[in-house]
């Protein structure tokens, strides 16, 4: 497969490395290194797939083009656009020329996010009481020096947009009940420390987010009829601990099982790896994830705007 990167920054530099061989050429209108500078340069007999890390306002746009052609499309998340509509739109376009699109969430490579799936698609948690999740980054400045990042509701479709599809990938079509629970703006423009929660669900969620963690981390606990797991770190900032402990009735010090991996970070080559799986198979583009997280992250982030809003009036 013959692939071609849109958008040569930080993440453009990773995909077109895990593209390897297939990497063909790349496309930015700033950076002079690239091979063009739009999109409409590259001849389209050169390339099968584009592999899509621009920024979300030029998304509907560059993607409409991409499938019109029968190109397939790994976008960086989220897939922001106008409305969920034209996501609608984006997936009938893709249907019609059988072009793929794929939604880069890496995490759900990451292996003890699939160590969490599996454990709770078995069913020995048993009922599921609650999920706590914190993601926290550093990139305070290197955000507010951006040109686009620091706007809007910043941290919020940044790593919320991760949160909650990795709630949807343990725990399927959950209902859209979050709400903000406190939004903060520490050192930027846009908020930089977000929590929302779901108190209305099967289970309790409560997601946390910031771009103030000077060591990157990343925790997670999860709590059950039957007992509990948990989740300490990432690969790319290990070691990255897994830990299942079982209930002991009716009180006591469960017996726990602890997996710790240090390693470099395997989702970028996995996730590629499986974009081209997908591509090979043909099957039919399913955005409705994307439409779902556009609804929620969408009214998540109005709420978020509107309480800094109303914080400024009050100074």
């Amino acid at each position: 497969m013959r692939s071609i990167v849109v958008g040569l920054g930080v993440q453009g530099h990773k995909r077109r490395r895990f593209a390897g061989d297939d990497y063909v050429a790349s496309v930015d209108p700033l950076n002079s290194s690239a091979d063009f500078r739009t999109i409409g340069e590259v001849p389209l007999d050169s390339f099968d797939a584009a592999l899509c890390c621009v920024p979300d306002e030029p998304k509907f746009e560059l993607l409409t083009y991409l499938f019109a052609n029968g190109k397939h499309v790994l976008v960086e998340k989220p897939l922001w656009t106008g409305s969920s509509d034209q996501i609608a739109q984006l997936q009938a376009l893709a249907r019609h020329t059988g072009a793929v699109c794929y939604t880069a969430y890496n995490h759900r490579f990451e292996p003890h996010f699939l160590r969490m799936h599996d454990l709770i698609a078995s069913g020995v948690l048993g009922r599921i009481y609650s999920c706590r999740m914190f993601y926290g980054n550093g990139t305070a400045q290197l955000v507010r020096e951006s040109q686009w990042r620091d706007e809007g509701a910043g941290v919020l479709p940044d790593l919320g947009s991760h949160l909650l599809d990795t709630c949807r990938f343990w725990f399927g079509g959950i209902d859209d009940h979050f709400e903000i629970v406190s939004v903060n703006r520490f050192e930027n423009r846009a908020p930089d420390h977000v929590v929302i929660g779901n108190e209305k669900g099967s289970c309790r969620i409560e997601l946390e987010m910031t771009l103030l963690s000077w060591r990157n981390h990343f925790t997670c606990d999860v709590f059950a009829e039957n007992g509990s797991a948990h989740i300490e770190s990432l690969c790319k900032w290990g070691p990255s601990t897994f830990t299942h402990r079982k209930r002991v009735r009716p009180s006591g010090r469960p017996p726990e099982e602890a997996t710790t991996l240090v390693q470099e970070d395997p989702t970028w080559a996995t996730e590629y790896a499986y974009f081209k799986q997908l591509c090979g198979a043909g099957l039919p583009t399913d955005l409705s994830n994307d439409i779902w997280l556009q609804e929620c992250l969408g009214r998540l982030s109005r709420a978020a705007i509107g309480i800094t809003s109303r914080v400024d009036g009050l100074r």
